[in-house]
This record gives structure tokens, C-alpha cells and sequence, in this order.
């Protein structure tokens, strides 16, 4: 069982905590940052919640964020630049 089926199978079975460990996070964040950056905070921790909610992205429909497979950050997809994170920036392999 890989780490990824770990996760789900413990948000699945613990979502009220994982859902209390989101909020934590993101008030934290917005705590440090002087809330600079409170609606894009507050956008993911909805995200995350529906992610959770969902059962770890666990039948999804296609085309949905989170749905099984997806990558973020791949070309092609909302949002996505094909850029990892501290990439130089050029073509990926």
C-alpha cells in the first residue's frame, strides 16, 4: 500500500480531524501573514474539506480538481504551469 492509499484510507476515517487540521492551518497562516492572503486561504480550506468530504478524492468525476490521477500544475490543466516548485523554469523533461 503506497503512502497516498494510507492517506485517503486515514481521511476516510478520520475526517473530522483532518477537517480541524485544515482550518488550524489556514488560520495560522492568515495569523502570520496579517491576513494578506485570508480569500485565497479561505478558498483552499473549502477545497480541502470537499476534498476530504469526497473521501480523499476517491470517485471523483473527470475533470473535477482532486478526482484520482490528477497532478497539480500540468499543462493543460486550470490553473496549471507544467512548473515544478524551485524549477528553473525551462522545458519539462
Amino acid at each position: 500500500m503506497s503512502i497516498v492509499d494510507k492517506v485517503k484510507q486515514m481521511l476516510g476515517q478520520h475526517s473530522d480531524k483532518a477537517k480541524e487540521g485544515v482550518e488550524k492551518a489556514g488560520d495560522k497562516f492568515d495569523q502570520r501573514t496579517g491576513g494578506k492572503y485570508a480569500d485565497k486561504v479561505d478558498r483552499v480550506q473549502e477545497q480541502a474539506e470537499k476534498y476530504i468530504d469526497r473521501g480523499g478524492g476517491e470517485g471523483g468525476q473527470p475533470g473535477q480538481h482532486g478526482s484520482a490521477g490528477e497532478q497539480p500544475g500540468q499543462p493543460g490543466q486550470p490553473g496549471g504551469t507544467g512548473e515544478q516548485p524551485g524549477g528553473t523554469g525551462g522545458q519539462p523533461y
